[in-house]
């Protein structure tokens, strides 16, 4: 389903809006904040008040690098400061989600609770806890949220300063892997589109950019590489180190490219208390059945689970007991 095929139904619930609040997932990435910045340069064109909302404290070195960059550009709020922008007639508030439609992934509960009408724009697949109460767009044939987003600024002709089209763009070189998974020939397109509008690659790969601490960190994961029916690839991590969710990310990425691998599934601590599992598929392999399961989520080709309180042994046991049933 093409986010254009929607767009009547995406004008009366625009038209009607006064003050829109934007937000996307929690631990932001370049997709999260590339299409929540591309939204919001859509509205600013048709003269809305709106704002960002970000509770995150802390951020991937990308998305880091972008709110220094856009410091004052944008108006960015906390979910405390939601009361004092919200428009006294309700009706006349909308709160967009963007790349997730799950309740329990977004960046402010607040303001779920405190915003009626909700709309969701999003390429991740629906599930047991997605959004009840909001008017959906998905569609889960695209590479990012950010293609969508480029779709609706091509199609309302916005004129976006190059540095945001760069951003924008950082996110469907992030969601594919630099072109290498869930690509079709409008992700190409939109892809062009961006670069027509000043989009930079040079400034693309400085937002994806890796420490070296970080990339050999991820080596090591490498090292222990485990395979499952000939097809699924795990990996886990020691108890003594602690991972940033996107290095996971990477790790689960990085093994689908060896021979006859279709599915991967990568185990680390990403907090003192906390194990975090990453998980990548090509599509031949649903691991959305499998992450729901472990009470995670995301969609055929990608997401993750979080455990809190529990030991790396202990959920690679309930990953490999669940893999084994599903036999």
């Amino acid at each position: 389903m093409s986010i254009l095929k929607e767009r009547r139904k995406l004008n009366r619930i625009l038209k009607k809006a006064n003050t829109i609040f934007l937000m996307a997932h929690k631990n932001l990435d370049l997709d999260a904040l590339g299409s929540s910045i591309g939204m919001y340069q859509i509205l600013k064109k048709r003269r809305k008040k709106c704002y960002i909302i970000i509770d995150d404290k802390n951020n991937e070195r990308g998305v880091e690098k972008v709110l220094k960059e856009l410091e004052g550009c944008i108006n960015i709020i906390t979910s405390e400061e939601i009361e004092e922008k919200i428009n006294p007639r309700n009706n006349k508030n909308l709160l967009i989600i963007l790349d997730t439609n799950k309740t329990d992934l977004v960046q402010s509960k607040e303001a779920l609770k405190k915003i009626d009408q909700k709309l969701v724009i999003d390429h991740h697949e629906l599930g047991k806890t997605t959004i009840k109460d909001a008017t959906i767009i998905d569609d889960c044939k695209v590479s990012s949220t950010c293609e969508m987003v480029t779709s609706l600024i091509e199609y309302y002709d916005v004129e976006i300063d190059s540095y945001y089209a760069t951003i924008i763009l950082s996110g469907i070189v992030l969601d594919t892997n630099n072109y290498t998974l869930n690509t079709t020939a409008e992700t190409y397109y939109s892809s062009y589109y961006l670069a027509s509008l000043g989009a930079s690659a040079k400034k693309v790969q400085y937002l994806l950019k890796q420490d070296i601490e970080d990339y050999t960190e991820r080596q090591k994961l490498l090292s222990d590489i485990e395979t499952i029916n000939k097809q699924i690839a795990f990996t886990k991590a020691t108890p003594y180190t602690i991972y940033r969710r996107e290095d996971l990310a990477k790790v689960a990425d990085t093994l689908l490219f060896f021979n006859n691998i279709e599915a991967s599934f990568v185990i680390g601590k990403i907090g003192k208390d906390t194990i975090g599992l990453s998980a990548r598929s090509l599509g031949n392999f649903n691991i959305l059945k499998v992450l729901e399961k472990l009470g995670g989520g995301g969609d055929a080709t990608g997401g993750a689970a979080k455990f809190e309180n529990t030991t790396i042994s202990k959920v690679e046991q309930e990953l490999k007991k669940i893999l084994k049933e599903g036999e």
